[in-house]
């Protein structure tokens, strides 16, 4: 039996969620409620008491991060008995796995490449060019959002059935074709191609499809509201034998329709999984009572949730403020200089968060830090893996690893530059396509034909015998890490940037050597490319105390004691574009955004508002968002911060034109109440 302290540790709740080991089980985790904790104890509890091995549980998060998170806490809980579980991962690194043992039922080989976005949008461009699509009117990757929507409905080209409407819809669904071929024929998948691919396998072969279910005794899913279509049948088909699946989520957390999450998965679980049992967690661990009351008080008008309501052993804690400011430069100035003021009280700026509906509002606010002198970052920022010249090392890498890698050959064939122009890159590729051969063989049967001009076969066949060189390194045994930099000193990359003497290339250095210093972590190249792959971390600089700035999407799953959020206006929060799009269903996912930003405060929560914003080049007369009229005023300190200004002191534009009034979506909104 689990020894006490699993339980002792855990309240009433949470324990019956932990032990609860038959059937479905839906766990409506409020913010804050210990969801990780339940999870993890969970895990433990299934091992410690022999209902399964740790190789017969399947346990699915939307992150590397809560994955490693997750292997840490479990192997705490067992201490001695501790274990590794193999089957703990992401949705696309579990497919990832799965698919390699099972890709050529879907056309592939096993040491396929799993393409980031960046050699997607490269393959639509190419593709788009043969077609003679004009990137100019329709962006690459507004085609690669419309297939990746398909994907996640389960759709491949033959699958999808357009309305008569949908006239611009055609030439995707031709590009569709097209671009699923390419990539079969470069032997290669995107990231939505994994769970597709997997469920279609499923379907397609029951024997396979049984292989996986039974083998899982056990399955826990984590963020579950955050799930699409084909994540949904992905899991169906692997629980399908046992039936013990577990989801834990926050139906008033789902707010990433726009990539694809579908609330009804959460809303409609028992309905998918017969006999579920439910099993709210409502008491909170993170926040005082007043931003609980007023965080649940603003979800209630939502209509489409399970329904909880969130409480604390913690005391009632201050007010949550609302301020409302003449301009959006005053509300700057006010959040930078109670920010100022925390910072004396010896409060610690990491535990500070300013969180916006759009990227755009951060500017004011960054001004005013850099004026006043307080540091701070913006969470969401460059990728290590998406920089510029990490990308480079690993488009040598994938060429190294296979050679029908067009994409990468392409990104590398003239970096650094070897005198091989676009003209000579464009003869290549239409000699590749019409004989279908990979760029590099194209590249040699060229140069064999006397096709290319001499300048530019010098620097073609360097980069070819390199290559070669580089194999033939590889299959002596030689590091991935070794690899690596022997690419670098022979290819001329390193002194590349050496002889560049700046700031930024010294950086771009250090990257490299940190990018190594990864790669010790890996047993060969195929894994570190895979992780590579698959890899969704943030590369950031945690050094010293700084405020953090954001989106409120991107706040999801943080926490900080004093959290700000500065523009609840009309038009903007809600966002007009969400309302105009999705209607209804638009605004009660605005209201989660909400919900969620006030629910990211530990202590404080300061909301607020301009009635004056500089927006998409004018200025706008504002309305306070339809929110604010949702908070509790019992919970608040509300306060004007202009009344007693005098009218000089109010600044603006004087170069703006102000022949006629622009007014906001939300004061129109206002004026249809009046009449």
């Amino acid at each position: 039996m689990i020894n006490s302290n699993y339980l002792t540790n855990l309240n009433e709740k949470q324990q019956e969620a932990v032990l609860h080991l038959d059937g479905p089980l839906l766990i409506v985790a409020g913010a804050g409620s210990g969801k990780t904790k339940v999870l993890t104890s969970r895990i433990a509890h299934i091992i410690r008491s022999h209902k399964a091995f740790s190789n017969q549980i399947l346990a699915v998060t939307f992150t590397n991060k809560a994955s490693k998170e997750m292997q840490t806490r479990v192997s705490r809980l067992l201490k001695k008995e501790a274990t590794g579980l193999p089957w703990l991962g992401t949705f696309h690194s579990t497919s990832a796995k799965i698919l390699r043992k099972h890709a050529d039922a879907v056309g592939l080989k096993s040491n396929f490449t799993i393409i980031d976005t960046d050699d997607q949008a490269r393959l639509i461009k190419n593709i788009c060019k043969g077609e003679n699509i004009d990137i100019k009117k329709i962006s690459p990757k507004y085609i690669l959002a419309v297939i990746d929507k398909w994907k996640n409905k389960g759709f491949y080209p033959d699958d999808v059935i357009l309305k008569k409407k949908e006239t611009l819809e055609k030439n995707f669904l031709n590009i569709y074709k097209i671009y699923q071929q390419k990539l079969i024929d470069l032997n290669s998948s995107d990231f939505s191609d994994l769970i597709l691919h997997t469920v279609k396998i499923f379907k397609n072969y029951n024997d396979i499809s049984l292989l996986y279910s039974k083998k899982f005794k056990y399955i826990l899913v984590d963020e579950y509201q955050d799930t699409n279509f084909i994540q949904s049948e992905w899991l169906k088909s692997l629980s399908a034998t046992n039936m013990n699946i577990c989801c834990v989520g926050d139906d008033d957390q789902s707010i990433y329709s726009w990539r694809g999450a579908e609330i009804k998965n959460f809303l409609e679980f028992d309905k998918n999984y017969q006999n579920t049992k439910i099993i709210r967690l409502e008491k909170n661990y993170r926040s005082t009572q007043n931003i609980l009351n007023v965080a649940s008080r603003l979800i209630e008008n939502n209509q489409n949730r399970v329904g909880k309501t969130l409480y604390t052993n913690q005391e009632s804690g201050e007010l949550v403020t609302l301020d409302c400011f003449r301009s959006v430069k005053d509300e700057a100035i006010d959040v930078c200089s109670t920010i100022e003021n925390f910072r004396k009280k010896k409060n610690s700026l990491n535990e500070i968060a300013i969180l916006v509906r759009a990227i755009f509002q951060t500017r004011e606010f960054e001004e005013r830090l850099l004026k006043v002198g307080i540091p701070y970052r913006i969470i969401g920022g460059i990728k290590f893996y998406e920089r510029s010249e990490i990308k480079d090392c690993i488009a040598y890498l994938r060429c190294i690893h296979q050679q029908m890698d067009d994409l990468s050959f392409e990104r590398i064939i003239n970096v650094p530059k070897r005198s091989i122009g676009d003209t000579t890159i464009k003869t290549i590729s239409e000699f590749a396509k019409n004989n279908n051969f990979s760029l590099e063989i194209a590249s040699k049967k060229l140069i064999e034909l006397n096709k290319i001009k001499p300048k530019t076969k010098i620097g073609l066949n360097s980069i070819i015998n390199l290559l070669e060189k580089w194999r033939y390194d590889l299959k002596k045994k030689i590091s991935h890490i070794k690899l690596l930099q022997m690419v670098l000193d022979e290819s001329g990359y390193s002194q590349m940037l050496k002889n560049n003497k700046d700031l930024e290339n010294e950086n771009r250095l250090e990257n490299i050597k940190e990018l190594l210093n990864a790669m010790k972590e890996f047993d060969n190249l195929e894994s570190f490319l895979e992780h590579v792959a698959l890899a969704t971390s943030l590369d950031q600089d945690w050094e010293s105390e700084k405020v953090n700035l954001m989106t409120l999407h991107a706040s999801k799953g943080l926490e900080f004691n004093i959290v700000y959020l500065p523009g609840w206006e009309e038009g903007l929060f809600p966002h007009q574009k969400s309302i105009e799009e999705k209607g209804e269903n638009g605004l009660e996912e605005e209201r989660r955004l909400a919900y969620v930003g006030i629910t990211r405060a530990k202590k404080i929560a300061k909301i607020s508002f301009a009635m004056n914003r500089f927006y998409q080049g004018d200025w706008i007369d504002s309305m306070a968002s339809r929110f604010v009229d949702e908070l509790p005023d019992e919970f608040l300190k509300k306060s004007n911060n202009f009344d007693n200004k005098e009218e000089n002191e109010f600044e603006f534009n004087q170069d703006i034109d102000f022949e006629e009034e622009v007014r906001s979506p939300g004061w129109l909104r206002y004026q249809k109440k009046l009449k």
